[in-house]
């Protein structure tokens, strides 16, 4: 699960300005963390469809945000993808 803390310092490494959690490249980081976490919790317990259904609803949500990201603002979405060490 994602602390308070660890969204605070997401926020604070990509947002755009301080307090920024609205724009697609911190929505991006912390759906990866999440997705991160989910995945590892998966590894252990393979028989949790519940939260399987949930991981890829995650990973359709960061898809659809990675794409508007490319379209509005290819640059940010270059830095985004090699920072977060995402496939393209």
């Amino acid at each position: 699960m994602i602390t308070k803390g660890n969204k605070n310092e997401i926020v604070k490494k990509y947002g755009r300005k301080p307090g920024d959690c609205g724009s697609p490249q911190v929505q991006v980081a912390i759906l990866t963390e999440r997705i991160k976490d989910i995945s590892s919790h998966l590894k252990g317990n393979k028989k949790d469809y519940a939260t399987q259904v949930g991981l890829l609803r995650l990973v359709g949500q960061r898809k659809r945000l990675l794409t508007y990201l490319k379209k509005k603002d290819l640059a940010a979405y270059g830095s985004l993808v090699k920072q977060l060490d995402l496939r393209k």
